[in-house]
């Protein structure tokens, strides 16, 4: 899916997006999870210079830590137990294009140092080999960590860091992006109902107010999460608030709160018992004047005369 967003805060993260896209300066990519980390460094690759080499991407966090290095750098035949031939490693499988580098924070230690030499010099060792190779690659990564907490903890090293904070490139949170959700909803639909040949569901205006004011913890992959099952539970269908999951409808109810509406106890009430109660409540706030408790209840006095009597209320 391509980047999209009106927002003000991502509309100029575009602009530096392209930008730098022009140049081959190193990028560090960060926002929280779920926000486009990935999809921000293919748009950086996409718009370079070269978009028609390979994009290769590296999860730091699922490499193996005693076959990190050989993963990143490859290994020579017989190099180490079960190296049964040569094998070429992302850096030089990302020739001539871009290598993105995700969740860099979690990268073992004990790689950092050959990281950070290949950054300075371009040059990468395979594991068992004796010489240098020469490799043109352009360099992404991206965290959801706050990497200065790395340094200060001594798991990331601080010459690494600056060398790949050459570009900083911030991801806002979904929720700070004012008007996106709609859009993005809408886009992710449209996508999501071509791959699985459904029609679209139909959102009621309650839901979006709904959707709008819901935090999105998991960013824009939490709503695209949202879009799916939602295609798939109500495809065709108008979605309404009782539609919803659990987590959005007790949004509904704080809002409701928050805005001094009432909220309907999931198990129900007695509207009787409930007038009963809210007359007792007005003519308590107001010592027993009958006519400001009719006021602050919005009935006239010989209306409230008549409910009181009704439930048999006396004061």
């Amino acid at each position: 899916m391509d980047m999209i967003g009106k927002a003000p805060e991502f509309q100029t993260l575009l602009r530096a997006m392209r930008i730098v896209s022009a140049t081959d300066a190193t990028v560090l990519v960060t926002g929280e999870s779920g926000t486009g980390k990935e999809l921000l460094a293919q748009a950086l690759h996409e718009n370079s210079r070269r978009c028609n080499k390979p994009f290769v991407t590296v999860n730091c966090a699922a490499l193996p830590t005693q076959l990190a290095e050989s993963e990143l750098f490859g290994h020579r035949k017989g190099a180490y137990t079960g190296a049964t031939s040569d094998s070429m490693g992302k850096v030089q499988a990302a020739q001539g294009g871009t290598l993105f580098l995700d969740e860099i924070g979690e990268l073992p230690t004990n790689v950092q140092a050959k990281l950070l030499r290949f950054l300075e010099t371009g040059e990468c060792q395979m594991v068992g080999r004796a010489n240098n190779q020469r490799v043109d690659v352009r360099i992404i990564a991206a965290t959801n960590r706050d990497l200065s907490k790395s340094l200060d903890e001594g798991t990331f090293r601080s010459d690494l860091y600056y060398r790949l904070n050459v570009v900083p490139l911030e991801l806002p949170p979904l929720r700070e992006r004012s008007g996106d959700m709609e859009l993005l909803l809408n886009g992710l639909t449209f996508e999501l109902s071509k791959s699985y040949n459904l029609r679209a569901p139909v959102y009621s205006r309650q839901v979006l107010k709904s959707l709008n004011s819901y935090p999105w913890p998991g960013n824009v992959r939490e709503l695209k999460n949202f879009a799916e099952r939602m295609l798939i539970l109500f495809s065709g269908r108008r979605v309404e608030v009782e539609n919803l999951p659990n987590e959005f409808r007790s949004q509904v109810k704080r809002s409701a709160v928050n805005e001094g509406g009432f909220v309907l106890p999931d198990q129900g009430l007695s509207m009787d018992q409930l007038e009963a109660d809210l007359i007792e409540q007005a003519l308590s706030k107001t010592l027993g004047n009958r006519s400001k408790a009719a006021r602050l209840l919005g009935l006239t006095r010989d209306t409230l005369l008549y409910r009181m009597k009704k439930y048999a209320i006396d004061c």
